[in-house]
């Protein structure tokens, strides 16, 4: 009998954004937009065990239907794609708070794409890669491009950016912000004018979504006054988790002993560079 092979595992970063600004709506019903990635320390794990049964098989805590599950519909992909006829088995160990702005699913999806491309022997180019993740989200191809990055077009036109890389307090203040409930709204700013990287580094940015989430979500709100208090308090992405950035580890652990016991909060620290592999 031939031996079941041993899991492996990969890690999956969450990202935050900088800022977030949306410079025009698209026919196809997606933003334009300006922003700056980077990820984090914080990490999904996922774990891969290849099968001789041509089945995915996906497996998490949440209750997401496995067709639903990104993880699913990227390794789906993969296989059709393809015409992989090997399956795999995946465990996912969620880290990263849902409907945070943290990109978890598709930090997990990038995750999925970059391993079974290695595992499967597909060996396809990361370009390519990045391609079939943006048919999953418009955040997926940041975690295969996997380098702190300017983006603009729906996220996908990345420029590497070397960044500091500081300590952050996150903070989740328990609530799940729907992505198209604020992409949806009538009062979403859409034609922010397009800004160059020194105006990003000179600090003169927002998140447009901020005023939108918080009109819907004011524990988000309480949680940007909070945190305002400590340091320069921002949303990243349509939110709900909030940050600010710290010299120090200290200095970040020092705020989070203050935080609310109605809010979930973390130390993490930022990077330019993604892990990866374990």
């Amino acid at each position: 009998m031939t031996p079941t092979p041993a899991p492996i595992s990969y890690l999956a970063p969450a990202k935050i954004n900088l800022f977030l600004h949306i410079t025009a709506c698209r026919p196809d019903g997606y933003h334009d937009l300006q922003t700056v990635f980077q990820f984090l320390t914080l990490c999904d794990v996922l774990h891969f065990q290849l099968n001789d049964t041509n089945t995915i098989q996906c497996h998490t805590e949440t209750d997401i239907a496995q067709e639903e599950n990104l993880v699913y519909k990227a390794a789906t992909l993969l296989q059709q794609n393809y015409a992989v006829k090997q399956g795999i088995t995946i465990q996912i160990d969620k880290k990263i708070p849902m409907g945070a702005g943290l990109g978890g699913g598709s930090s997990n999806a990038a995750t999925t794409l970059l391993a079974l491309n290695t595992l499967w022997a597909l060996n396809r180019p990361t370009n390519e890669l990045m391609q079939l993740g943006a048919k999953l989200g418009a955040d997926v191809p940041i975690f295969i491009h996997g380098q702190a990055a300017w983006a603009e077009g729906i996220g996908e036109q990345l420029q590497t950016i070397s960044l500091d890389e500081p300590y952050y307090l996150v903070v989740y203040p328990n609530c799940h912000v729907s992505t198209q409930k604020i992409f949806t709204d009538p009062h979403l700013t859409r034609n922010t004018p397009p800004i160059t990287m020194p105006v990003f580094h000179s600090g003169d940015v927002h998140n447009d979504c901020e005023t939108v989430v918080i009109k819907h979500y004011p524990e988000v709100k309480r949680a940007l006054n909070w945190l305002s208090q400590y340091g320069h308090a921002k949303m990243t992405g349509t939110g709900a988790c909030v940050f600010a950035a710290f010299a120090t580890q200290k200095q970040a652990k020092h705020c989070l002993e203050h935080l609310p016991t109605t809010w979930q909060g973390f130390v993490t620290q930022g990077q330019n560079q993604a892990p990866f592999e374990m």
